[in-house]
């Protein structure tokens, strides 16, 4: 691979040759923007140690919140044109800017309960000429007060999934599957059964075949081998990174929305785009001018609004911002179907799965409980990080 073409390599490899030029140059300070995107979990958790030795300065935008809580020391909050400032990591910020928002909430209602009081006695009293004096009194009070604002409520939409019907018991089963690239074999004999209401996240070293068994699952490629079965009443919705750049850069996200559920009322699809983040004009936007993130939340609301009984998501959370990911984890904590999914995201592994799947060069190996037991059974966060 040293040898290789940088330009034929895949996002994450990309990635990874940025940050390694960048981190050979030793520099004073490093400016990252999303440096977790693409990244897989062991090359996440390496630059995370990395970056705890460092003894430079570190500004960074990320939405991966673990990776924040074991990097940063200050947090800088843009919000309506301010710039807030907190000292410790995510975690921290949160706390304070809760703790914040309760005490500005407080201030700003004794001020308007002062307020109140105060205006009730000038028109109580302002025809009367014997409270002339302190009517007037009281009105240049009131001019020379500051105002107290109400803190501002960030715009939380939930997202909730119609009930999908009930699949059968076994949902896709892989029987003596075998699949090479060229020469290079990614599967030699695999058996795996998911059954329903099992949620398995997959985890591997890059290369290990982890988006491979997506698509052999969902039936997008096909194994040279074995056989791959979908059981009874499965409707399947899969999320595939190519999936954005399928997307009609001339139609509007609305117009999008409308041409894959033309029976949906505007008013449904509207609050469907809201609920992904398209308030407003940006429902009007063209799909061309989308970023990364608008264009992953746009495919994942056609995607979950479908009510597929089983899941196959491939890196979900890349490029969203953590209030959508937060939204989503909500989601599909309450999605009442099967799932199997890949993701570098900790967070998120933890607060779904309840199976894992490991692919390793000597087999695979499967676990009972979630990805929080994994890490407690094996001692590492990720499969390659074990000696």
């Amino acid at each position: 691979m040293m040898d290789g073409d940088v330009g034929a390599l895949s996002g994450g490899w990309k990635m990874r040759v940025a940050l390694a030029r960048i981190l050979l140059m030793r520099p004073d300070a490093l400016l990252l923007d999303e440096p977790s995107n693409h990244l897989d979990l062991e090359s996440l958790i390496w630059l995370e140690d990395f970056l705890k030795r460092y003894e430079g300065g570190v500004f960074m935008t990320s939405h991966d919140r673990e990776f924040m809580n074991r990097i940063v020391n200050k947090i800088v909050e843009i919000d309506g044109g301010t710039l807030t400032s907190y000292s410790g990591n995510y975690e921290f910020y949160q706390q304070q800017r809760a703790l914040s928002e309760k005490q500005m909430q407080a201030q700003f209602e004794r001020q308007q309960a002062m307020l109140a009081k105060e205006i009730a006695f000038i028109e109580r009293f302002k025809a009367r000429a014997s409270h002339a004096a302190q009517v007037q009194s009281r009105v240049k009070k009131l001019d020379k007060i500051e105002k107290v604002e109400p803190p501002k409520r960030r715009q939380t939409v939930t997202f909730e999934f119609r009930p999908p019907a009930r699949s059968g018991e076994d949902v896709v089963l892989l029987r003596n599957v075998h699949k090479r690239y060229g020469s290079r074999p990614i599967y030699e004999g695999l058996d795996f059964h998911v059954r329903r209401n099992e949620r398995w996240c997959i985890m591997g070293v890059n290369g290990a075949g982890k988006s491979t068994l997506l698509k052999l699952v969902a039936d997008s490629i096909q194994p040279d081998q074995g056989t791959i079965s979908r059981g009874p009443s499965v409707r399947m919705g899969y999320f595939a990174q190519h999936a954005m750049d399928l997307l009609d850069g001339d139609r509007t996200v609305y117009q999008t929305l409308e041409d894959a559920f033309p029976q949906a009322g505007q008013s449904t699809l509207r609050t469907l785009a809201g609920c992904f983040g398209f308030s407003g004009d940006e429902i009007e936007k063209k799909c061309r001018v989308l970023s990364g993130g608008e264009k992953a939340r746009l495919v994942m609301a056609m995607l979950l609004f479908d009510a597929p009984n089983f899941l196959v998501l491939d890196e979900p959370t890349n490029h969203l911002d953590i209030a959508t990911k937060e939204m989503l984890i909500e989601a599909l904590a309450q999605y009442e179907g099967t799932m199997l999914f890949v993701s570098h995201d900790r967070h998120f592994l933890a607060a779904l799965s309840n199976r894992v799947l490991e692919l390793t060069p000597e087999g695979i190996h499967t676990y009972g409980g979630g990805y929080t037991e994994y890490v407690q059974s094996t001692g590492q966060e990720a499969p390659g990080l074990r000696s």
